[in-house]
C-alpha cells in the first residue's frame, strides 16, 4: 500500500505538472504514454515479431494520436482515409505474412489503434482547445478522479451489490453511485469556484456523463484482462500496473465526450 500511495502521488504529480505545462511538453507526454500503452496492448495478445502487424500497430497510433488536423490546418489525410489504409496494410500482411499472422491478430491490432489512439488523440485535442483548454482538461480528469475515488470508498463502506460479478467482483451498485455522486461534487465545487464559465445545469450534467463513461471504460479494461488472464497489463507504475491500467476510463471518457457533441 505505501508504494501504491507513493507511486500514485507521484504519477500524478508529474500528469498535472504537464497538462498545466501543456504546449509540446505535454502533447509529447501523451504521446509516450500511447506507445507505452499499445505495447501493453501488443504484449497482451502476444502479437510480436516481423509481419505480425506490431509495428504497423505503433506506427498507426502515432497516426492517430497526433493531431496533425490542428497542427497543419490543410493537412491532406483525414483520419477515415488514415484507417483505411491501415486496415488494408494489415489484411495484405494476412496474404503475405499468412505465416505469422492472420485476420484475429489484423483485427485485434487494429481495434487497439482505435481504442489507444483516438483515447490518447482527444487528450491533446482538449488541452489545445482554443477556448479554456487547460479548464476543460482539469475539468473532465478531476471528474474522472473523483470518480474512482467515490466508487471505491462507496463501495468499500457500504458496497453489497455486485455490479458486474464475473467481469469484476470487487466492483458494486453502491460503488457506482457514489463514484457519480462524487463526481457531481466535483462539478458543483467547480461551478461555485468559476461561476461565469460554464452553466451550473451544464457541468452536474457532463459531470454525469463523465461518471458513466468512465465506469463503462473501467469494465471494458477489466472484462479485457480477465478474458486474457492477466491482473495488470504492465508494470510501469509500481503498485499501479501498467498506462493501460491508469487510463483505462481516460481512453473512452475523452472521445465520447467529443464524438458525442458534450463539448
Amino acid at each position: 500500500m505505501k508504494q501504491r500511495i507513493i507511486t500514485g502521488v507521484a504519477a500524478a504529480a508529474v500528469f498535472i505538472g504537464m497538462l498545466c505545462w501543456g504546449g509540446f511538453a505535454y502533447g509529447l507526454f501523451i504521446v509516450l504514454m500511447a506507445v507505452v500503452g499499445f505495447h501493453e496492448f501488443a504484449r497482451l495478445n502476444r502479437i510480436s515479431g516481423p509481419g505480425s502487424g506490431r509495428f504497423v500497430g505503433y506506427l498507426a497510433v502515432l497516426g492517430i494520436v497526433i493531431p496533425f488536423e490542428l497542427i497543419f490546418p490543410n493537412f491532406p489525410v483525414t483520419h477515415e482515409q488514415f484507417l483505411w489504409f491501415v486496415m488494408l496494410i494489415l489484411l495484405t500482411l494476412t496474404v503475405f505474412a499468412n505465416d505469422r499472422t492472420n485476420l484475429r491478430q489484423a483485427a485485434i491490432v487494429l481495434t487497439g489503434v482505435v481504442y489507444i489512439g483516438y483515447g490518447f488523440h482527444y487528450m491533446i485535442v482538449t488541452r489545445l482547445m482554443p477556448e479554456d483548454g487547460l479548464l476543460w482538461s482539469l475539468f473532465i480528469f478531476g471528474c474522472i478522479w473523483l470518480t474512482d475515488t467515490g466508487a471505491y470508498f462507496s463501495g468499500m463502506l457500504l458496497g453489497r451489490h455486485h455490479l458486474a460479478p464475473l467481469i469484476s467482483p470487487k466492483k458494486t451498485v453502491e460503488g457506482a453511485i457514489g463514484g457519480i455522486l462524487f463526481a457531481l461534487l466535483f462539478a458543483a465545487i467547480f461551478a461555485l469556484l468559476i461561476p461565469d464559465w460554464i452553466p451550473p445545469g451544464r457541468l452536474l450534467a457532463l459531470g454525469a456523463v463523465i461518471a458513466v463513461v468512465g465506469q463503462i471504460g473501467d469494465l471494458i479494461q477489466s472484462a479485457y484482462k480477465r478474458m486474457q488472464g492477466v491482473k495488470d497489463s504492465g508494470t510501469i507504475l509500481p503498485g499501479h500496473g501498467g498506462i493501460l491500467d491508469r487510463t483505462d476510463s481516460w481512453l473512452i471518457v475523452f472521445p465520447a465526450i467529443h464524438l458525442l457533441g458534450f463539448l
